[in-house]
């Protein structure tokens, strides 16, 4: 079990960059106490707090970039397989500067340089896990949402069927959440296949239900303190999510 790993590691940061990042990495994974899913988020902060600019800077390249990419018709396919590419490096980018070496701009490319079929490889299976979802709740609730726009179609009727669809993308949507969402590191900083990874990725989730629970509402209560002034709260919330899942990554896959 772990518990706290990154106290020290933040005093190595600080005191001796350049320093390795210890530890012994556990393929599938480990399970936390509960508490850690507060301590990724302040471990995050801590991240963050060391390269504030440059964060902020690279962040918002990193959705300009994907808002650019979404944007272009057939185009916005490609950007669906990129983002884990992208996250990738973003992760080398956190390894970094947890080892003192620091977060640069390039490293939101390094994923380009290394493992990008494997990335993409989870962007693919993202994009198609998401279209048979779709899929899916147009077989089962479609017609509700077609009657609604009829003629004479009770409103209450089409609010059920939108509803259920609602919750039918939730309880299918999350399953691809806890797959992809450790993948890019254990790609990038792991050298695993992209099928291994998003297999670890699920299983690490699986095993931290109740600390990604904590997380979670933590982090829902931040978004919407984030969100108050005219979003800019997101400017800093945004590293903090990028850099929360390594965190997360490095409780669940390294025994200290």
């Amino acid at each position: 079990m772990a518990t706290d790993p990154y106290a020290a590691p933040k005093a190595q940061v600080a005191d001796a960059p350049g320093v390795p990042i210890e530890g012994n990495f556990v393929p599938d994974g480990q399970s936390v106490p509960a508490g850690n899913g507060w301590s990724w988020i302040g471990a995050s902060w801590s991240l963050f707090k060391q390269q504030p600019g440059m964060w902020i800077l690279v962040v918002i390249i990193f959705a300009v970039l994907m808002i650019i990419l979404g944007a272009i018709p057939l185009v916005n396919l490609v950007a669906a397989l990129l983002g884990p590419v992208f996250l990738g490096g973003l992760m080398i980018g956190c390894r970094a500067l947890e080892e003192g070496s620091g977060l640069e701009v390039g490293h939101l490319f390094a994923g380009f340089r290394e493992n990008a079929g494997k990335l993409a490889l989870v962007g693919l299976f993202n994009l198609v896990a998401w279209l048979l979802v779709m899929l899916v709740i147009f077989l089962l609730v479609g017609g509700s949402m077609f009657a609604m726009r009829t003629a004479g179609a009770d409103p209450a009727a089409g609010a059920a069927g939108a509803a259920l669809g609602g919750l039918i993308g939730l309880a299918l949507g999350v399953p691809i959440y806890m797959a992809i969402w450790f993948a890019p590191a254990l790609i990038t900083l792991n050298d695993m296949g992209a099928g291994a990874a998003l297999k670890a990725s699920f299983f690490g989730c699986l095993k931290n239900v109740v600390p990604f629970l904590v997380y979670g509402v933590v982090m829902f209560v931040l978004a919407l303190v984030a969100s108050i002034p005219l979003m800019l709260g997101w400017l800093v919330l945004g590293p903090m999510i990028v850099a929360s899942v390594y965190v997360s990554y490095r409780d669940i896959f390294y025994a200290q």
